[in-house]
């Protein structure tokens, strides 16, 4: 036992890691957003370019990150286990970097050439310029789906080895490329100058984990021996993931079709939403998962279904103590931090409340996507890749019926954040009842401790903001100065700082977890 605690106190530890570099690139990511606002604003050609980008980032769900990764990563691990020469892995790689160039390169060269009806489907812009604008920003942004794809695999294979930073690393570097590419470039090539930049990071990408990749042996050399076994087991694993994941990928480009044909600037509004969202999401829920990931897919390898069981739910109890805090400060401050981000020159105050109101809807869902997540994995972990498709087609169906009824309501876009809040919610349930039919239980009363104490600290945190903001008044609506950054500094220091003590009188397990490590190392 007191081995298990030590081993999920180092996964903690790599957890931290990883949230302290996604951290960074979150920040990046704001400050890429406020370029974009401030150049070019909140509608017209910005929500062309919010829109467009989001289908190859949408694409890349399915052939990297996403689903490569879900498919990829217990095999590998188990291929690592198995065979410590690591000849078998090796291989491994390079067919599959193999495979995903051969099927993506031709995939990019048709998207070119049928852009226009392609985007005239995806999207729904009322005006031809800014469906002529998007097909054309349409033939640039597609072709970092292959790069990415690529990225993905290097990523996949460092982090089945336990190496995590690196991986983490790389999305600092894509959006300090992208920033500066429109920095430098937006005055002569208009929003294509983002293009320049998305394409320049996706190489730089795969150029600063090479090294680290090469250091392990890998090599990217094309391998055209698609019947290995382990290759195969991949592909059959892959497929269900990538129906599951072209399941989510629909869900938000419904979505998007939804927002585009709303008021100006709704589209804009649901984008910039979702960047602050994923600050928290990407920080905690993606990182837990990415570093529990390959271990729940050791230990389901090892047949370890105690120790399985163990990690599934100390992570869940990790995601609770992290996100709901979360989505309270950005339910509360969201309208301050989104103010302080982007509202400057072509973003006007309006733009920030309504960013604000989608960002509130969509974090009353913020535990229930991250923990949606984390239990998908835990089920291709387990290489059960029927539950999460089942489970998926009921979360697309419930979010696009509730989607279709409250976009019409005076919701809005809002409405649109709320269905996906609830859809998820409904989703996670499902997840919980089948993961504890899968484990003959889980532990219900623990879950419940953790939650009574993190709602406990909740309290004063809701408090503070509550009293703080009535007393010092609308000053959001001056916008991005230093003077409401400093404003806003005093509430959020102040929650971080209420919360870690509340968690240290509580003695809330994850933290208590990572004090142990510390003590410990």
């Amino acid at each position: 036992m007191q081995q298990s605690e030590r081993s999920l106190g180092r996964s903690a530890r790599s957890t931290v890691a990883v949230m302290a570099s996604t951290f960074a690139s979150r920040l990046l990511g704001f400050v890429r957003i406020a370029v974009i606002g401030a150049i070019f604003g909140a509608s017209g050609n910005a929500d062309v370019l919010n829109l467009v980008f989001t289908i190859p980032n949408n694409l890349r769900k399915l052939t990297a990150e996403g689903a490569l990764s879900s498919a990829f990563i217990p095999v590998l691990s188990q291929s690592i286990v198995e065979d410590p020469s690591g000849e078998t892995s090796r291989g491994l790689v390079r067919s599959i970097a193999t495979f995903q160039f051969a099927v993506l390169a031709p995939v990019m060269l048709l998207a070119v050439v049928f852009a226009q009806p392609v985007v005239n489907v995806i999207l729904d812009f009322p005006e031809l310029e800014r469906q002529v604008l998007a097909a054309d920003a349409f033939r640039w942004f597609i072709h970092y789906t292959l790069l990415i794809s690529l990225s993905a695999v290097l990523m996949a294979t460092l982090n089945s080895h336990r190496r995590f930073l690196v991986p983490a690393l790389t999305p600092v570097l894509f959006s300090i490329t992208v920033i500066t590419s429109i920095l430098l470039l937006h005055r002569r090539l208009g929003i294509f100058s983002m293009a320049v930049g998305v394409l320049a990071g996706g190489v730089i990408q795969i150029l600063f984990q090479f090294p680290s990749f090469r250091g392990l042996g890998y090599r990217l050399l094309p391998r055209w021996n698609f019947r290995d076994p382990r290759f195969r087991k991949v592909l059959r694993q892959w497929l269900p993931v990538v129906g599951t994941a072209s399941i989510f990928t629909i869900n938000q480009q419904v979505a998007i079709l939804f927002a585009s044909g709303l008021e100006d600037g709704s589209g804009s509004a649901m984008t910039n939403a979702l960047v602050f969202w994923q600050l928290p999401f990407g920080i905690f829920g993606a990182a837990i998962t990415t570093v529990l990931f390959p271990r729940m897919s050791r230990q389901a390898a090892a047949r370890d279904s105690d120790g399985l069981s163990e990690t599934l739910q100390f992570g869940f109890r990790y995601l609770v103590t992290l996100l709901i805090p979360s989505a309270l400060v950005l339910s509360l401050l969201g309208r301050e931090i989104i103010a302080v981000a982007l509202q400057r020159g072509a973003f006007e105050a309006r733009f920030t409340v309504l960013t604000s109101e989608v960002l509130m809807y969509y974090s009353l869902g913020l535990l229930s996507v991250g923990a949606y997540n984390f239990f998908q994995r835990f089920f291709y972990a387990t290489d059960d890749f029927r539950t999460p498709l089942i489970v998926a087609v009921v979360t697309l169906v419930l979010d696009v019926g509730l989607s279709l009824w409250l976009k019409e309501t005076r919701l809005g876009v809002r409405g649109l954040a709320l269905a996906n809040s609830i859809a998820f919610t409904v989703g996670l349930l499902i997840f919980l009842y089948r993961s504890s039919l899968a484990l003959g239980g889980i532990d219900l009363g623990r879950i419940l401790v953790t939650l009574g104490k993190v709602f406990a600290a909740l309290i004063p945190i809701a408090v503070f903001i509550r009293v703080y903001l009535g007393r010092t008044g609308p000053w959001w609506e001056d916008g991005s100065t230093f003077r409401n950054l400093g404003l806003l500094a005093i509430p959020g220091a102040a929650s971080i700082v209420i919360c870690l003590g509340m968690y240290y009188i509580l003695r809330v397990e994850a933290f208590s977890a990572f004090l142990k490590t510390r003590r410990n190392s």
